[in-house]
């Protein structure tokens, strides 16, 4: 039986005011683990002394400081873990980008400034227990111990293998073992091995490229074990199987210059992961995409900033109940979530 496409509102009071006198910089990523609670990545240093006023030395309005890093959220849309941070956790980035929770609770989370090559696992406590790269070191997208300004994470729990889209700097997906680092694949477009250098500028009248541009924004596992990469400003998803070997490709809104539309995917939570949710930070929108065809079927969103609206989406999570969480970075900064209807 065919299922309709599916709609969504917002939820115009969640989350519930943030603690502390706390105040979101650039919300870089969002996850949802197996407990249902929310997980985003924020930039506190994207935060201006305006609008971190208390902050400064010495204060220099009531309000606000930046909030921790990495915060969890409860289904109820309270804070209930922070983590994260400059002087917590080991070489902690500067510019923080993507998070992801395995089903061992264990928290992923990327960085992509220009000396940011590292990807973190730690605890829900904060306790480093991995990290993937080196601060300051990057050497290409064949080199198989650095990386180079990883965009996100995911995680194949049952074969103990974590996927990198790596990303800014590089141009390729890369796995290594989830518990020891210890490299394993990687590949770039179409399957191929990742060429880097000067690539022409993007055009949507001339045929697609075989290259990734940068930045490979998002990676995604479906319970198939099709792999799902967004290639953020050729704007496009290329689909793999586990090994790397091409599937598929589809546009979004090709005509789509600048920062690209493809910026993060989510797959919806039925058995046959029917559908594709696609951040869209330029267009400001999220789009369905049918999991069998590619096709857009659906959107919602538009640009502005009233509930429901966005100022360039950048990631976007699905919890059990199929409610979505989106975050935005640059002049949206927020978390917001949208109800199944």
């Amino acid at each position: 039986m065919n299922q309709s496409v599916p709609t969504y509102e917002v939820d115009r009071l969640w989350p519930k005011p943030l603690p502390e006198n706390w105040l979101l910089g650039d919300v870089s990523g969002v996850a949802v683990d197996r407990h249902d609670n929310i997980w985003v990545i924020h930039r506190p240093g994207a935060l201006d002394a305006t609008e971190a006023g208390a902050a400064q030395d010495p204060p220099a309005s009531e309000c606000c400081v930046p909030a921790p890093p990495v915060i969890c959220f409860n289904p109820a849309g309270e804070v209930i873990h922070t983590l994260g941070g400059i002087g917590k956790v080991p070489n902690w980035p500067q510019n923080e980008h993507g998070i992801y929770v395995d089903d061992s609770d264990n928290v992923w989370t990327g960085s992509n400034g220009r000396e940011d090559h590292v990807v973190h696992k730690l605890t829900m406590d904060g306790k480093l227990l991995l990290t993937i790269g080196e601060l300051g070191k990057t050497s290409g997208s064949n080199d198989k111990k650095h990386l180079g300004q990883p965009a996100d994470i995911t995680v194949d729990d049952a074969a103990n293998e974590v996927y990198i889209a790596d990303g800014y700097g590089n141009r390729r997906i890369i796995v290594f073992d989830s518990n020891t680092g210890e490299y394993k694949r990687h590949w770039g477009s179409f399957g191929e091995v990742p060429v880097d250098g000067p690539l022409d500028p993007y055009d949507p009248s001339k045929p697609t490229i075989r290259s990734f541009r940068n930045p490979v924004h998002s990676v995604r596992i479906a319970n198939d074990g099709l792999v799902y990469a967004t290639d953020r400003t050729n704007d496009r998803i290329q689909v793999f199987q586990k090994d790397g070997t091409f599937v598929a490709e589809t546009f979004i809104r090709r005509e789509t210059r600048g920062a690209g539309s493809a910026w993060d995917t989510e797959l919806s939570r039925d058995p046959d992961q029917t559908w594709i949710f696609v951040a869209d930070g330029t267009n400001f929108k999220v789009w369905i995409l049918n999991r069998k065809t590619l096709e857009i079927v659906g959107s919602f969103g538009r640009g502005g900033r009233a509930a429901g609206e966005f100022l360039m989406v950048h990631n976007v999570a699905i919890d059990s109940q199929s409610n979505l969480y989106t975050v935005e970075v640059r002049h949206g900064q927020r978390v917001q979530k949208f109800v199944a209807r």
